[in-house]
């Protein structure tokens, strides 16, 4: 059996469950209550954790770390560019955290990232064992199901967010794109 027939199975798997995971994020944004949104009562704001969800699938849908670009509406003048605040760097000026992105900006930002799911998991070497991520010593392979799991534990998240504050379900994808 060939490298490419042992692969080709794997990608199509990654890209449903990225579509469907990602699909399910999508309905989460679309759902959530205006109040609950900028709620700054839980640790973190729903925004700050649909943005931070979207970064980090975006970044780690790179071949390698180098080949990020952020998304055009993202705010890279603050400590912490990804909207989970971290500690503070006495030493700067730069906000903590970026100002609150609207559900229209994270709308945006999904279609961007569902969009480059098919073509960014085509050109992964998913038999490398190296991840194109410095401080991820694991293979290429094995780093895309961590950022499946990181979408999905966040993605759990505000599906949890949803049902408490309003009884909001979020309904089930269980592959493809679920549109």
């Amino acid at each position: 059996m060939t490298t490419q027939q042992m692969t080709d199975p794997l990608r199509g798997a990654l890209k449903s469950q990225y579509h469907a995971a990602l699909a399910m994020l999508r309905e989460a944004i679309e759902r959530c209550p205006e109040h609950l949104w900028l709620d700054g009562g839980p640790k973190n704001a729903f925004w700050q954790i649909a943005y931070h969800t979207l970064f980090f699938t975006h970044l780690y849908l790179q071949r390698r770390v180098e080949d990020f670009r952020p998304w055009s509406g993202h705010q890279g003048n603050v400590q912490h560019g990804d909207g989970i605040g971290g500690p503070r760097d006495p030493a700067s000026n730069l906000p903590l955290i970026p100002e609150p992105y609207t559900r229209e900006q994270a709308l945006e930002y999904w279609r961007q990232v569902d969009e480059m799911v098919d073509p960014a998991v085509d050109g992964f070497d998913l038999a490398s064992q190296e991840s194109g991520f410095h401080w991820y010593r694991i293979s290429k392979l094995e780093h895309q199901l961590v950022n499946l799991r990181h979408l999905q534990h966040h993605l759990a998240q505000l599906a949890d967010r949803l049902r408490a504050a309003g009884d909001i379900g979020i309904r089930w994808v269980g592959a493809g794109r679920g549109r």
